[in-house]
């Protein structure tokens, strides 16, 4: 502990934005290091995730929304969200030790003090253990258990080069799909998903035909499958290239946190329900917590998948925390590919 610094940073919310966040809503500060109470561990932060979906919790109006998982932030409060650290101490008897590499929900600061119920051991611990950031277990479990995937199927990955998309497309093709069609926000980045993700096509948004006339063309016999991460538009025109029997999975709602105005917390879409129904297509919200089986069958899977080569992590490193703020808005800009992390 005498090799610890006396001060630590954090990223805080210094303004709720109305719209979009930009770096004027946050600010970047020098505080103690945290000194754990009892029952915490001090972490030393390795990894943080910047996600989209941090709007939910600092725009204005936050404290109004029901049903959000994570607690939201007010001016003056840490910004928080899932990070890997390596434990400095822990509490006699907790199963853990100084080395230890744990996941918990208390990133964008350099070391966090966390209860030990709050901190989840990595094991096993991945080839590259950042890879525990990704969103793979969103996609496997929704692929696997929301919509039931089976050989052969067409598949369609609304936002195929996000956090849950880029690994969403290879799940689907390891797991035995027979098309696996991506859509993205730019010809440069649907062609990397075709080119490095292993997508069959891919559809772009914004372009010049409209995005029902491109799945039609990449998909003339409908798909199966709609792995669906924006909502919108592109969800309304997977309902229009569906097969009877489709089975559509909801995993985000990337239209309304990516929105330029508003709060972030809505994703308005007027879909045909006639084809709903004459299709007799399943539409269902879904979160990996729903199965929490999933989540040990995934982690064998991914460990497996990556030691051999079968699958990638795609993803941005971004070094330095003081950086934190300008990835997340790179990240609302559509800037990546795959899930940005920042190493403090």
């Amino acid at each position: 502990m005498s090799d610890l610094p006396p001060t630590c940073r954090e990223v805080r919310l210094a303004a709720r934005p109305a719209g979009l966040p930009g770096p004027e809503h946050f600010i970047l500060v020098e505080v103690p290091l945290p000194r754990p109470a009892d029952g915490q561990v001090l972490v030393r932060n390795r990894y943080f995730r910047v996600a989209a979906s941090i709007r939910m919790l600092i725009s204005q109006g936050a404290e109004e929304v029901q049903g959000v998982p994570f607690p939201v932030l007010s001016p003056g409060d840490t910004l928080a969200g899932e990070a890997i650290g390596e434990v400095i101490s822990a509490p006699t008897g907790s199963g853990l030790h100084p080395g230890d590499l744990v996941s918990h929900f208390l990133g964008w600061r350099e070391y966090a003090a966390v209860d030990v119920a709050a901190c989840t051991r990595l094991d096993p611990v991945l080839p590259d253990p950042v890879a525990h950031l990704g969103r793979g277990e969103v996609a496997y479990a929704a692929l696997t258990r929301g919509a039931n995937l089976k050989p052969g199927d067409t598949v369609f990955v609304s936002a195929g080069g996000s956090a849950i998309g880029s690994m969403a497309g290879q799940i689907a093709r390891l797991l035995g799909a027979g098309r696996v069609i991506g859509s993205t926000a730019s010809p440069v980045q649907a062609e990397r998903l075709v080119r490095e993700l292993g997508y069959d096509a891919a559809v772009v948004r914004d372009a010049d035909q409209s995005l029902d006339e491109q799945l039609a063309k990449v998909a003339p016999d409908g798909i199966d499958v709609c792995q669906d991460n924006v909502g919108g538009d592109q969800l309304r025109a997977a309902v229009t290239v569906a097969r009877e029997g489709a089975r559509f999975v909801l995993t985000g709602a990337l239209s309304g946190q990516l929105a330029p105005s508003g709060t972030g917390r809505t994703a308005p879409v007027e879909l045909d329900s006639f084809q709903i129904l004459t299709k007799r297509i399943t539409i269902r919200g879904y979160s990996a917590d729903d199965e929490p089986d999933a989540h040990a069958e995934w982690l064998a899977r991914l460990d497996a998948w990556l030691r051999s080569g079968h699958i990638t992590f795609p993803h941005v490193r971004v070094r330095g925390i003081d950086r934190a703020t300008a990835a997340l808005q790179q990240v609302v800009e559509g800037r990546h590919l795959g899930t940005v992390v920042i190493e403090p």
